[in-house]
């Protein structure tokens, strides 16, 4: 693997010198920057794991030992003081490797058009001069979704873009009506008072949550009940029952804890989310999603973020839910009790409801992580990291892979996928009949179908760029040494300067590493190469194999007479 820092042996000979006393480190870079902050037990053994098997490090970690110059340390009396000086430095120096957080969500608001002769209620990012009236500022947008959305359930609001009165009696009302989702003011049987009512209702509900207008609505009815207007107090009735029955929906995630945070992860080795669910009385009010563009270990990702998250906020719930290990746990409930003035406690749930909470935490980051994987530059990190991880000039953009699929020996055929770009290219996908031999001899296939790809190319010239015309910027073979030796030398023979590589695979038929011609290339390490590599593979294999059976399913099911003239099948 390429790695280029000519100072790591003086800095691994300083790290061996350091004493075994807890402490901080401070990793600088040649301009004298701050790059990076942690804590030790021991200082000594920790800093020294930078600078050894320096190829089996986390991507953020050999990002960061690429451009580590020189350090510097603090020691300390004891790991926790380590703890506390760690969390207050980097506040102050915001080096550029460890998490950071920021803010970054802005102002929410609840509108209501009150302005208008007919109201609506909306959520909106920013308070305009309009005359509406405004709720807020809230931090949160999903706090203020959920409330708005909640009060129109209750109060059978109309969502829909007609405007009243204009609209009034013109077309039939929608579906949300028949199913008792609107009041549906534009079938003109409900006058403006009575709107407004439902208005200043909801916005009771919304200031004052549940309690409330629960409160406010039972003397309303029992008032009309008094005054025997039985229609009235049965039209409260029904309003707060549809109120009650949002909050039993609401009790889905309601917890028996009143007060919590609960944070879990997801990762898939280029990015990581967390995401922490807020629970406050009882029920969930408030979420923060946050994003990295790498991926550590998970014990001490989970240990690092709640520093960050923790040393920035203002308070912190007495109980805090995980959804696995981290380091440091009652170094950490010690540093936060102390911070916030009372006792927090930190636990890994393994039933019940909160286990259920971690995992709906966990269910909502892996939703998050979906909606990143097609976000522009995703791919091309992991195609960087491929490409420096095999020694290759620039990244390679357009990936071929071959596989042989046959039933020992027999119905042999080989698939070739492409991927331009980090991505499957369908159309250019390939399918081959092994036609030159007879019994079981993958080197000899591999050798076959490569070779008939390289003469099509040489046939073809690569004047559209595209296809069988387009000559690869790398090959992968599904195999070991055994496959490549096979191969190179007709690329060498076609004077074409084409890298090969084989996919290792483990005895589970999982991706292992890259077979070169001087031995294998351990990618574990590596991530974002590693998720792509095995994508990869899955796919040819996939491909290879779909053909097989296939081709399989055919001979099976041919006879003599199928091959009959004039009469085939």
């Amino acid at each position: 693997m390429a790695f280029e820092n000519e100072k790591i042996p003086a800095l691994r000979e300083k790290a061996a010198r350091l004493p075994l006393n807890p402490g901080v480190y401070i990793m600088k870079n040649a301009q004298g920057h701050i790059i990076y902050i942690g804590k030790a037990k021991a200082l000594r053994k920790r800093v020294s794991q930078y600078f050894v098997r320096i190829e089996r490090h986390e991507p953020k970690v050999l990002r960061m030992v690429e451009n580590v110059a020189d350090f510097e340390y603090i020691l300390t009396s004891s790991e926790f003081e380590a703890l506390v000086l760690e969390c207050s430095l980097i506040k102050q120096h915001r080096p550029k490797y460890n998490i950071l957080l920021k803010d970054d969500k802005g102002y929410n608001y609840i509108r209501i058009s009150d302005n208008e002769r007919w109201p609506r209620i909306t959520a909106v990012k920013r308070q305009e001069e309009d005359g509406a009236l405004y709720l807020g500022p809230y931090m949160s947008s999903f706090a203020v979704k959920q409330a708005v959305g909640e009060a129109v359930r209750a109060f059978a609001l109309p969502v829909c873009t007609r405007r009243f009165p204009q609209d009034i009696g013109r077309g039939r009302p929608c579906l949300n009506y028949y199913i008792h989702q609107c009041c549906a003011p534009c079938r003109g049987r409900m006058g403006e008072a009575a709107y407004n009512e439902l208005i200043d209702n909801a916005v009771t509900f919304l200031k004052g949550g549940y309690g409330l207008i629960f409160e406010q609505l039972h003397d309303e009815m029992e008032q009309a009940a008094q005054k025997l207007d039985y229609e009235k107090a049965a039209v409260l009735r029904d309003r707060i029952a549809a109120i009650r029955k949002v909050s039993e929906r609401q009790s889905v995630v309601a917890s028996k804890i009143r007060e919590q945070d609960v944070i879990a992860l997801a990762s898939d080795g280029c990015s990581t989310v967390f995401e922490v669910l807020i629970i406050r009385d009882g029920r969930l009010t408030d979420k923060n999603e946050f994003t990295f563009d790498y991926m550590q270990d998970e014990k001490e990702a989970r240990g690092e973020f709640i520093r960050r998250y923790y040393s920035l906020a203002k308070d912190a719930p007495r109980q805090i839910a995980l959804d696995g290990e981290t380091d440091d746990r009652p170094l950490l409930e010690q540093y936060f009790s102390g911070l916030f003035g009372h006792t927090v406690t930190i636990t890994v749930p393994q039933k019940g409801e909160r286990l259920r909470l971690v995992g709906l935490a966990r269910e909502n980051a892996s939703e998050r992580l979906t909606q990143l994987g097609a976000r522009p530059g995703h791919e091309e990190k992991a195609l960087e990291e491929l490409g420096r991880l095999l020694g290759l000039e620039a990244p390679p953009r357009f990936i071929e892979a071959y596989d042989i699929s046959h039933t020992a020996g027999s119905g042999m055929v080989a698939g070739m996928v492409v991927y331009e770009n980090g991505r499957p290219r369908k159309s250019d996908y390939k399918r081959f009949i092994i036609k030159t031999l007879t019994g079981q001899d993958d080197y000899a296939a591999m050798r076959e179908v490569v070779g008939r790809r390289l003469r099509r190319l040489e046939e073809t010239g690569t004047q559209a760029n595209t296809g069988f015309t387009r000559r690869p910027d790398l090959i992968l073979l599904d195999g070991g040494r055994g496959h490549v030796s096979a191969v190179r030398p007709l690329i060498e023979a076609a004077g074409l300067d084409i890298p090969v590589f084989g996919m290792v695979k483990d005895d589970k038929h999982r991706t292992r590493a890259i077979a070169a011609d001087g031995g294998e290339i351990e990618i574990n390490a590596s991530r974002l190469a590693f998720t792509l590599v095995s994508d990869i593979q899955e796919e040819v294999h996939r491909f290879a194999v779909a053909y097989h059976h296939l081709k399989q399913k055919k001979s099976g099911l041919a006879t003599q007479l199928t091959g009959a003239p004039k009469i085939g099948a």
